[in-house]
């Protein structure tokens, strides 16, 4: 028997976590609440808004949940939301496409999706809540905390550390055993060859800090 699943958010981002759970199998998707009705979204249908969610668990206890809210920028909506659902007493799965690579002695903590092409290797630790999107590729032994988004494309070498709320945008490369702290934003295309000591924004090859936070 499957297990509900309810999506958080009615855009674009909750168009692909939804894709991602029926690939599984493993939930039947009760539908999705947002501050607005968007209409059937890959056949899940709008329920509501946040109002609604504390009627959900009420009737069913056992009731997951993922936020379909995206990631871009630094700020503290998809905390919010997850510290929120977690208070009602949703649970908060990991979501991880089956078309994606997860290599020995991986962890990925609760709330995080890893969308379809993404490669981890061995030793990564991903933390509450984070976005590894499309094709993006994490080398061994990286640490990356919770509410980051690893963009589409993005590639971390080997025994990088990613701080929390950071966004590592579409296309970027950070070399091996490097450390980016909270709340920066490294820009598509960016390469990082030094650490970012300071939260901001990063942009360049090589990277270079453009405004700080």
């Amino acid at each position: 028997m499957k297990n509900n699943i309810v999506i958080i958010g009615g855009g674009g981002h909750a168009k692909v976590v939804i894709s991602i759970i029926r690939k599984l199998n493993q939930f039947e998707i009760l539908g999705y609440i947002d501050r607005k009705n968007n209409g059937s979204i890959l056949g899940a249908t709008y329920l509501g808004n946040d109002d609604l969610l504390q009627k959900i668990i009420s009737d069913d206890p056992g009731c997951s949940a993922v936020i379909g809210v995206g990631m871009i920028s630094t700020n503290n909506e998809r905390e919010r939301i997850f510290k929120s659902l977690k208070k009602l007493g949703f649970e908060l799965p990991p979501i991880i496409s089956p078309n994606s690579i997860i290599n020995e002695e991986v962890e990925i903590d609760e709330g995080s999706v890893v969308m379809d092409g993404v490669v981890v290797n061995a030793g990564t630790k991903m933390g509450k809540c984070c976005i590894l999107n499309t094709n993006s590729t994490i080398e061994h032994d990286c640490m990356i905390s919770d509410f980051s988004h690893i963009c589409p494309g993005a590639i971390l070498s080997g025994g990088v550390r990613i701080g929390k709320h950071c966004l590592i945008g579409a296309g970027a490369s950070v070399r091996q055993y490097l450390s980016i702290t909270n709340f920066c934003i490294i820009g598509a295309g960016a390469s990082i060859v030094k650490n970012c000591n300071n939260s901001g924004v990063y942009i360049g090859v090589p990277g270079r800090i453009h405004s700080k936070n």
